[in-house]
């Protein structure tokens, strides 16, 4: 399959064998990197990564606020299904760090967290984090209201 143009790179803070020799591993992410995929040469894929620099810079407060918002109401309605869910937004995070945290653990679709990684500049990473955790919030109430 295709490497995608941007991931995360991290440092692997833990990992545990599973049965059938696969791992699972646990990554501080570090990181996002534009991905240049490199000639194949058996047996492995290469690739060049570079870092990409973001301005963390003139992120609106408006727009931070409307995030956390929209991350704390969908997680109310997660628990609201599964008391097990923990998540929680880190005190004094930088709005990149916390874009990124709810991107990661909160939007459902794979294809549009890939989405959000690529999103090159930050203020418009944090309204997209932000449209997709108020989408989905919706569409669970939506679900919820159809059932009852």
């Amino acid at each position: 399959p295709a490497i995608a143009a941007v991931a995360g790179v991290g440092v692997i803070v833990d990992h545990a064998e599973l049965a059938d020799g696969r791992f699972n591993i646990l990554v501080r992410g570090r990181a996002r990197v534009r991905i240049e995929e490199l000639p194949f040469v058996p047996p492995y894929r290469t690739a060049r990564a570079t870092i990409l620099h973001v301005e963390e810079s003139g992120i609106p407060a408006r727009d931070v606020t409307a995030l956390v918002t929209n991350a704390t109401a969908f997680v109310a309605l997660v628990r609201e299904r599964d008391r097990e869910f923990d998540f929680r937004i880190p005190a004094g995070a930088s709005p990149g760090f916390v874009a990124d945290v709810c991107a990661h653990h909160l939007v459902i679709d794979a294809d549009e967290r890939q989405a959000i990684l690529e999103t090159s500049s930050l203020s418009d990473r944090v309204r997209r984090v932000t449209e997709s955790l108020a989408l989905q919030r919706l569409a669970m109430s939506n679900k919820a209201h159809d059932l009852n």
